[in-house]
């Protein structure tokens, strides 16, 4: 089973939390009206979960065809073990 890197962890935990905190202060200290900042937010909010959304959906797609082409392996194994018992070569 595939695990990261405790580097990787906290790599990948500082970034996303580097990247929010200068998003919050580049909202905070843009020049405008109060909705212009809500926009903002509401937008940064919104991109926070798709990049969340999009990251499971590749990750269980990727997990999904593993799983697929293990079975697929699996079954050509059970195929082959079934050939070679009937074959008569084989005996």
């Amino acid at each position: 089973m595939h695990s990261d890197s405790p580097g990787w962890a906290l790599y990948s935990y500082t970034s996303f939390v580097v990247a929010v905190a200068m998003m919050a202060v580049g909202i905070v200290m843009i020049s405008g009206e109060a909705w212009i900042h809500a926009y903002f937010v509401m937008s940064t909010f919104f991109l926070m979960g798709s990049c969340f959304t999009l990251a499971k959906l590749l990750r269980d797609r990727h997990e999904a065809q593993r799983l697929h082409q293990r079975i697929e392996e699996a079954k050509t194994e059970q195929l082959l073990q079934t050939y070679n018992l009937k074959s008569p070569i084989a005996g």
